[in-house]
């Protein structure tokens, strides 16, 4: 229960904020592995590392999308535009240091 108490102070959110929030990460991430296997199924790729790579790249692709796209659906696209432009900062300051 604390863990949860942490992450509505951290985020700023209801109760009811955050279990959309935790909603919309769990469904992003399912509908991204689901769609990541249907791309894979298409380029009808032999299984091996070239697959496994793909799957790993389709999905770093798709995960944003699929969670902005839920987002709205859950009525947390402001909270997911900003938690995806800090993730975003953070990558792109370890990558000029």
């Amino acid at each position: 229960m604390r863990m949860f108490d942490r992450l509505k102070s951290r985020w700023g959110v209801s109760n009811s904020g955050l279990i959309l929030i935790l909603l919309t990460f769990a469904l992003g991430g399912s509908l991204c592995g689901y769609l990541a296997r249907k791309i894979l199924l298409l380029m009808d790729l032999p299984a091996g590392i070239i697959s496994v790579i793909m799957y790993i790249l389709l999905i770093t692709l798709l995960w944003p999308l699929c969670v902005l796209a839920l987002s709205r659906l859950t009525g947390q696209y402001s909270f997911f535009t900003q938690y995806l432009k800090r993730i975003l900062k953070r990558f792109s300051k370890k990558k000029s240091n």
